[in-house]
């Protein structure tokens, strides 16, 4: 069988045609002319490969995967980042992430005050606030591990800034409470009246705390004092039950010095001078006027003052020399000059302090308000409303305000 094919019809009678225009003539060759390949075979040809063309493919392919793998490694490591960071942020709406505990006692000490009837959620709160303890909650676990039974007591307490709840619920409960013993000392309040409060508490016979008083000189105190009036430093205390009446009254007047000696004041005569005017601060303002009524006390004591020449003229101080607690005096009463207390009668300060000035009292008569205040009268008793003015004419229009107050108020006035 011949290795090519049959050629079509026409193709013959073209051969014819062109062999008898082209003789033999040395210059036509049937080979050199042959026909070209068929269309099927040079299809078939394409479809083989080429040479290497397979290692090529392989090579496409491999980077394509490649590509693909980098791709999806990014995409995954974006879906974890998104994943871990909603975590994060659940954990912190729940609370998850917040430290709820400290470790160990603590680090720098303070105190911590337990106000009269705190319970224990109350102390726990006071306690996270001042950064004590981490969390209210664990502390009030840790309180109810050791309480058995027993209430956290009143009073100023030495404690450490981030201390475990364990150590703070400790500090607090540890002591057992037949070993101390507690005494509220109000602000405002007479020696006589705090020497009744610290008898009841210790048990210690008044008699003690009064033969005390008679000798204020050997508590250092200066020549001019009278007793312990005004050195008795209101507050919570919680006493040793071995504590005797001479510790007890050095704890309290040592508080009172160390405010004086915090404020600058360290001079034991001035320290005097200023509680007697604390005292009257105290007895005759609310706290929010503590610094005003100050101010216009210091400017009834100024020489030269033409509006009251030197009278103080407190109801407070007259009622503390007659031994009585009353918003109302006589005339009498206010011309006494035989009564030492009476600023009505006499110019200047009284012979002493009239009671126990709060430390807030003792600031804002160190600090006094720069005001142009003579007079002061508090019109409403029940919100300590006072009212300021610079003339007595402008000061009798508030004092009718009071008397129509006591009016409208029978019996509160007394």
């Amino acid at each position: 069988m011949s290795d090519r094919h049959s050629a079509p019809q026409g193709a013959a009678d073209d051969a014819a045609d062109h062999s008898a225009d082209h003789p033999d003539d040395g210059y036509y060759d049937e080979d050199s002319y042959a026909h070209p390949e068929p269309v099927e075979e040079f299809f078939v040809a394409q479809d083989v490969p080429r040479h290497g063309s397979k290692r090529q493919t392989s090579k496409a392919k491999r980077r394509r995967r490649v590509r693909r793998t980098v791709v999806m490694l990014v995409v995954l490591a974006l879906f974890a980042g998104t994943v871990y960071g909603a975590a994060l942020m659940l954990r912190d709406a729940l609370g998850l992430n917040e430290v709820t505990d400290y470790a160990g006692p603590g680090g720098e000490e303070t105190v911590f005050t337990v106000p009269e009837g705190a319970g224990a959620l109350a102390i726990g709160t006071g306690l996270e606030t001042a950064d004590i303890v981490a969390d209210s909650g664990t502390f009030v676990e840790a309180l109810g591990a050791i309480a058995e039974g027993r209430e956290v007591q009143p009073g100023e307490y030495e404690m450490r800034l981030q201390m475990s709840s364990a150590a703070a619920a400790e500090a607090l409960l540890g002591e057992d409470p037949t070993m101390v013993s507690y005494a509220a000392i109000a602000r405002d309040l007479r020696q006589g009246e705090v020497f009744d409060i610290l008898s009841e508490s210790t048990g210690i016979p008044r008699a003690e705390f009064d033969a005390l008083a008679e000798d204020p000189a050997q508590f250092g105190l200066p020549a001019q004092a009278l007793s312990l009036e005004g050195y008795l430093h209101p507050g919570e205390y919680r006493f040793d039950v071995e504590a005797t009446a001479t510790d007890i009254v050095t704890e309290l007047i040592t508080a009172t010095t160390d405010r004086l000696t915090q404020d600058g004041v360290t001079d034991p005569d001035e320290q005097y001078e200023i509680l007697t005017v604390a005292s009257i601060v105290q007895a005759e303002a609310q706290e929010g006027d503590y610094a005003t009524v100050a101010g216009s006390i210091y400017n009834r004591l100024t020489p030269g003052n033409t509006e009251t020449n030197g009278l103080i003229q407190s109801d407070a101080t007259v009622t503390y020399g007659l031994g009585t607690r009353t918003y109302q005096l006589t005339e009498e009463e206010k011309n006494d000059t035989s009564n030492p207390y009476n600023t009505y009668a006499n110019p200047g300060l009284p012979k002493g302090p009239i009671g126990s000035p709060s430390d807030e009292a003792i600031d804002a008569t160190v600090n006094p308000a720069d005001v142009p205040f003579y007079f002061w009268v508090t019109v409403d008793l029940d919100t300590g409303e006072t009212k300021f003015s610079e003339t007595y004419a402008e000061h009798l229009r508030y004092v009718a305000e009071y008397d129509a107050w006591c009016g409208d108020n029978p019996g509160r006035c007394q």
